[in-house]
């Protein structure tokens, strides 16, 4: 204690600071603890809101993958705003780079601010870390769910943890295909693809025995189309026969060069008595172009991170630099008083 009073004597004044610095500090701790969620029930809500004129000649957007992205996914949320033929937007999961309070009040200020259409989505697997799978079931509602459109079928699954679906939401899917049997479309939303489409020596996709259960039971329901994301580029085919589409391209880091694979964009979905034409909508490179993938990567990171704790961040650094101050200042006295 003599100690610590005797520091509060010398210097007040750095004292006092750093004394504000750790209660500004703990305050935000505490309020982003007990603040607000910035949504509740969001799927459940967006749901009621999908306005469909026509339930036989409708369009919707998919994307994937924005996951913290700056200019690429505002961009990517107003050309989908502006397009009058969509009717609402399904984002496959990777919404932020962890499931913490901060980035989610990021992502949605984003999107209140750039789209006005209602917005879906599916459940990632970076929304896993952080407080993960019940956070964003507290925002958005149930992982996986189903609804319809007319006589369009659409079940969204979640598949983020990379192991395939458990057991009670296999069954779930198993009733969820019966009851859409008769429908004239029925759509798969995932994260994780069944297989990577870049061939045997990639692995970003399921492990191959819960891919090949899983797409057995689409199969043996005749789905209409999946789509996945999770694999950042743009990727088209069949599995087991079922048409894909793998759109990961609304702002985070590109996995490669190919042009013909890796841009950013979105999938303008249009749904005409049943069949599904599929079109892929680039979306402008921001200003920070130049940027390899590497270095796109890191910039997203760190834009992330300041933006959810730049003023904690500068307030530490503040904190730890009058600690090292009053330091050298009391190790700079003694060796005086040595000499003396």
């Amino acid at each position: 204690m003599s100690l610590i009073s005797d520091t509060v004597r010398q210097y007040p004044l750095k004292f006092c600071f750093l004394l504000l610095c750790i209660f500004l500090l703990s305050g935000f701790e505490v309020w982003a603890h007990f603040s607000p969620l910035p949504a509740h029930e969001w799927n459940t809500i967006s749901l009621k809101e999908i306005k469909v004129a026509d339930p036989a000649n409708f369009s919707f957007a998919v994307f994937g993958d924005n996951r913290d992205s700056n200019a690429v996914f505002e961009n990517l949320l107003k050309l989908i705003d502006h397009d009058p033929d969509i009717s609402f937007a399904m984002g496959l999961g990777d919404l932020v780079s962890d499931g913490e309070k901060q980035r989610y009040d990021y992502f949605f200020n984003q999107v209140r601010n750039n789209l006005a259409l209602p917005l879906l989505t599916a459940l990632g697997n970076h929304e896993l870390r952080g407080n993960g799978r019940a956070l964003y079931h507290e925002i958005f509602g149930p992982c996986y769910y189903s609804f319809q459109i007319g006589n369009n079928y659409f079940i969204v699954l979640d598949d983020a943890n990379g192991k395939g679906l458990d057991h009670h939401q296999i069954q779930w899917l198993e009733k969820e295909l019966e009851k859409s049997r008769n429908y004239n479309s029925r759509i798969i939303f995932m994260h994780m693809p069944l297989y990577d489409p870049r061939g045997e020596s990639h692995h970003h996709c399921l492990s191959e025995k819960a891919s090949d259960s899983l797409a057995k039971l689409l199969v043996n329901y005749h789905v209409t189309h999946i789509f996945a994301s999770h694999i950042h580029g743009y990727f088209r085919g069949r599995w087991k026969g079922i048409p894909y589409t793998v759109t990961a391209g609304a702002g985070a880091a590109l996995a490669g060069d190919d042009p013909e694979h890796y841009f950013f964009h979105f999938l303008k979905v249009h749904i005409r008595n049943g069949s599904v034409d599929v079109q892929v909508k680039p979306v402008p490179l921001p200003e920070d172009e130049w940027l390899g993938p590497f270095q796109y990567m890191a910039w997203l990171y760190m834009q992330a991170f300041l933006r959810s704790y730049g003023i904690q961040t500068v307030l530490l650094l503040i904190a730890g630099g009058l600690v090292f101050v009053i330091y050298r200042s009391e190790s700079r006295n003694k060796a005086l008083s040595r000499k003396a």
